[in-house]
């Protein structure tokens, strides 16, 4: 780690953040702060397909290890700057050769052009099922076989891989209009939280989902700027991989610690306060601030009864106000 203090980006998945709720286009404002700060972010604000906003300030938390650091739960362990984790990749067996042909090309590609570490591949003993939907204006899902996700996981971490990688197969594109034309939800964003959460929980490691769909098609036709991205390759998995290949590592004693009270402020969207990591800032008195970043959320200040907690009117304008102070 350098000698820059740190702040926290939290935009969460799925509730349509106008500012980073769509395809890594909350990575220019984690840039923007990561000129001044050590930026500790999720993989969605920074992930956009075959692109990736992460520079060497930023840290990049899966969502689980993002709220049990913010509740004083765990620490994290940020690799130094030539440092790289060894990637394990597990794949749906309910993807189609095409498809995964395809993946397995991208996980090649990104071996040899960035000489990532990815020595190690596993294919689900079973299809794993995924259900992905929209309730509450909260995108949201299930997971029909846990436990094949969770065996080829334990392969992986058995053969000593420092994150995962998981790649499950979602059938026809998941098309929403609003979503394609930056208004909407992203529909797939919360049962890809669940995906990775649940390899997170059980094993202490680094992980991020990337999807896989029927067609490997590239769309042609022109779609917002904040959803382009995932608009310009067949997969979306180089993000990810790219995103592994530097995340901090979990509780590992032995290694520089980074903790909840090293952290200068924690900065979320002003109708998205009922985070875990959010309640678990305002119970461990790490300073919290708000943006102006319009959601389909509608929990603030008032309906968590959090005091004392500023709103700016711009991200450009809380980074001025945090260099002030």
């Amino acid at each position: 780690m350098n000698h820059k203090e740190t702040v926290a980006i939290s935009i969460p998945t799925g509730i349509g953040a106008n500012i980073g709720g769509y395809a890594g286009d909350g990575g220019k404002i984690a840039r923007m702060f990561s000129k001044h700060f050590n930026v500790l972010t999720h993989p969605n604000v920074v992930n956009g397909g075959i692109l990736s906003a992460l520079t060497d300030d930023i840290l990049y938390l899966e969502g689980y290890f993002f709220d049990e650091f913010f509740k004083g739960n765990i620490f994290i362990n940020p690799l130094d700057k030539y440092e790289q984790n060894t990637i394990g990749v597990i794949f749906d067996k309910s993807i189609p050769k095409n498809i995964l042909n395809v993946h397995l090309n991208t996980v090649s590609a990104l071996k040899e052009v960035q000489g990532l570490n990815i020595p190690f591949i596993e294919i689900t003993d079973e299809p794993v099922g995924v259900e992905f939907f929209i309730k509450d204006n909260f995108s949201t899902g299930v997971i029909k076989n846990e436990n094949t996700i969770l065996r080829a996981a334990k392969r992986l971490v058995e053969k000593g891989v420092d994150s995962i990688a998981i790649v499950c197969y979602f059938g026809d594109d998941a098309d929403d209009i609003n979503y394609e034309q930056g208004v909407g939800i992203d529909p797939i964003g919360g049962v890809e939280a669940v995906i990775s959460h649940l390899i997170a929980k059980e094993f202490m490691i680094p992980v991020a989902h990337a999807p896989a769909f029927s067609s490997i098609d590239i769309d042609e036709n022109i779609c917002n700027s904040k959803v382009a991205s995932e608009n310009i390759s067949s997969t979306y998995l180089p993000c990810v991989l790219m995103g592994l290949n530097k995340a901090p590592l979990i509780n590992k004693k032995e290694r520089y610690s980074l903790k909840n009270e090293n952290v200068k402020a924690l900065i979320v969207p002003s109708t998205a306060l009922g985070s875990p990591a959010v309640i678990g800032a305002f119970n461990n008195n790490i300073k919290i601030v708000t943006v102006k970043n319009q959601t389909f959320g509608l929990i603030g200040c008032g309906d968590m009864g959090l005091n004392g907690i500023i709103e700016y009117e711009s991200y450009e304008k809380c980074l001025s106000a945090l260099l002030e102070g």
